[in-house]
């Protein structure tokens, strides 16, 4: 058993603790409480005195390349875009993750302990992202779920790379084309199948189609979709289509979202805003603020804040989250936007984001409140195991 005791325990589950206790076993939080309801530890059983300390759910980054755009590499560590075909459904993110990346440990260092990776926004479907803890001997052994989500995206990105090979789309209108198309063929693809499966004397079994059957669990909609979307009418476009086709989807970047609130507050869709920490590199971005996530947060959405890794190194999630509160974030909403409102975001919140009996064992000891400029991570912890600790600080 891991028995931390005395740090004051924000459980993101709507129950703190001044000076609490947590107790892990085999991966697993076991119990959270008052420090005098702790159990007795054992002699075998290791036991972390933190007074003074302020521990957190690990956090968690909903939408990254972490991996897949290697560090201080170049192209032959870049495998992010598929930059040949606008229809790319089939990519699996583990299959293009470097595990041994140093982002990994840096991000460790700075108390994340998931990553949600996977393809660039080149084509209008990317492919398949993948939720991983940061630590691990391998990429299969990181995986918490995958696919966790289908990326699509819309706007500058594929018209940009598609126009310049002179090949649909090159426009807005193009690219929700494409989409559409997609969407209806992997109806009628699951539709066969159905009808197969339902009587196999009467029916062919259609031709196996990857791509298409990448998309079954999107039609069903048992699969997220990350809509990349920063120009709120790309935003909208995402939604109309959503609607269309009852799909699951989180607005990803959301850049012009703020401008719209109370459209996103009816839809009920979850944002997943960023990155912030950059410059206006392109056209879509003119309109981008660090106001974004308090404006929206405030008009009732749920708001996470991610760093799209590289554009913010991920070790910088929680200084992100820093300023949006400096911004207008509440203090409240920000720390849910990067634990448990970025985990429901991932449809991961019955294991990670919140500090609760039955979840997964990951947690960030800050030696004092995250959001004082000199707290330090002290200690990082992934399923019961202590993967960084601090010396130092």
């Amino acid at each position: 058993m891991l028995l931390i005791k005395n740090a004051k325990i924000i459980t993101m589950a709507g129950m703190n603790y001044e000076k609490g206790f947590i107790a892990c076993d085999k991966g697993k939080i076991i119990a959270v409480g008052e420090v005098q309801n702790a159990p007795k530890a054992q002699a075998q059983d290791t036991v972390i005195d933190a007074e003074g300390m302020v521990l957190l759910p690990g956090l968690v980054d909903s939408h990254s390349h972490v991996g897949m755009m290697e560090d201080a590499v170049g192209f032959e560590g870049d495998d992010v875009n598929e930059m040949t075909d606008p229809v790319t459904p089939h990519l699996r993110a583990i299959d293009g993750v470097y595990h041994a990346d140093r982002s990994f440990e840096e991000a460790r260092q700075y108390g994340v302990t998931t990553v949600v990776t996977g393809p660039g926004s080149a084509n209008v479907i990317g492919g398949q992202f993948a939720a991983l803890k940061t630590y691990g001997r391998t990429v299969d052994e990181m995986v918490i779920k995958a696919p966790c989500a289908m990326k699509i995206a819309f706007g500058e990105n594929p018209k940009t790379v598609y126009h310049e090979k002179h090949q649909a789309p090159s426009t807005r209108m193009a690219t929700a084309a494409v989409l559409r198309e997609q969407l209806f063929k992997a109806k009628e693809y699951l539709d066969a199948l159905n009808e197969y499966e339902n009587d196999k004397e009467e029916n062919d079994k259609p031709e196996f189609d990857m791509k298409l059957n990448a998309l079954i669990p999107v039609i069903k909609g048992e699969l997220v979709v990350k809509a990349h979307a920063h120009r709120a009418d790309d935003i909208l476009t995402a939604i109309r289509i959503a609607r269309e086709f009852n799909l699951d989807i989180t607005l990803d970047h959301c850049t012009e979202g703020w401008m719209i609130p109370d459209i996103l507050k009816d839809y009920g869709h979850d944002v997943i805003l960023g990155p912030m920490l950059t410059d206006r590199s392109k056209i879509e971005l003119r309109n981008q603020s660090l106001k974004a996530p308090g404006i929206l947060s405030n008009a009732g959405v749920s708001v996470s804040i991610m760093t799209d890794h590289p554009c913010v190194p991920n070790q910088h999630l929680m200084l992100c989250a820093a300023l949006a509160v400096r911004e207008g974030m509440s203090e409240e909403n920000a720390l849910k936007a990067v634990t448990i409102n970025a985990a429901r975001a991932v449809r991961l919140e019955n294991r990670i984001g919140s500090l609760e009996a039955g979840k997964d064992a990951d947690m960030v000891l800050y030696t004092r409140h995250p959001f004082d400029y000199m707290a330090k991570v002290k200690m990082t912890i992934i399923n019961g195991e202590i993967v960084y600790q601090n010396q130092e600080g």
